[in-house]
């Protein structure tokens, strides 16, 4: 009998967090709409009225541009593809894309070098991309790491947008007991949380992998090629539609 109630609690468990999962996923398809109003509206104006707008993209090796280590393909990774994609919609407006990911690094580093780093640059967009290297700390520490840089970019009054990880062939995609899937969940409930943006990659590699090998997208087991950051470039271009 206790075996049963066991069971059943696991069960009951997974589909709350897959519910609340799913809740926050919706939340962000919506509030992305609007998210950047304001930098959007920025972006329209001409010069002399026009102010230099600040992508900041902190994170690892993915949006550092590492495609098949040690090769750093820059131009090709997502801040720069965003880059190109905002120029070509807001052909007026001065962007500028910085990137202060560095390879390898978790977000318990990324926070040490947050502001002296990142803020530095007074973004008005920062974009938080640590998940793929988080798994080499637990959840409870990554949260903890996350939130510090949230709330130190909050506080700046910059936007902030989340971004849950592009895939890894070591894992399953598609079990819901996968470790970046873990953090992911915990990732989408971190931006529900704060109000803030989220890019669900996660999700949307996902969902390719029912139908289509992943392999197509990924320039090694951990990292994914130019046609995987452009999946990722588009997801958050939404931002800026």
């Amino acid at each position: 009998m206790k075996h049963s109630y066991t069971k059943f609690y696991v069960i009951l468990r997974t589909l709350l967090i897959m519910f609340l999962s799913s809740e926050c996923i919706a939340q962000s398809e919506e509030e992305s709409l609007g998210y950047l109003n304001f930098l959007k509206t920025e972006l329209q104006k001409t010069w002399p009225n026009n102010n230099t707008v600040n992508l900041v993209f902190h994170g690892h090796s993915v949006p550092a541009g590492y495609f098949k280590t040690p090769e750093v393909n820059t131009l090709a990774a997502y801040p720069y593809l965003v880059l190109k994609k905002v120029k070509e919609k807001y052909p007026t407006a001065v962007v500028n894309t910085i990137v202060t990911a560095i390879g390898g690094e978790q977000s318990e580093q990324g926070a040490k070098r947050f502001k002296e780093e990142s803020l530095i640059h007074r973004p008005d967009v920062l974009f938080l991309d640590y998940a793929l290297n988080d798994r080499r700390i637990n959840l409870k520490r990554a949260k903890i790491a996350w939130e510090k840089m949230i709330l130190e970019a909050l506080n700046q009054e910059a936007k902030v947008i989340l971004l849950t990880p592009t895939p890894d062939l070591k894992e399953s995609i598609l079990s819901n007991n996968a470790l970046l899937e873990h953090h992911s969940q915990q990732i989408r409930a971190l931006a529900a949380e704060h109000g803030v943006g989220l890019v669900d990659s996660y999700a949307i590699f996902k969902k390719i992998a029912k139908t289509e090998n992943l392999q197509l997208f990924m320039a090694q087991s951990n990292h994914i090629n130019k046609k995987g950051h452009k999946l990722v470039a588009d997801a958050i271009m939404v931002y800026f539609d």
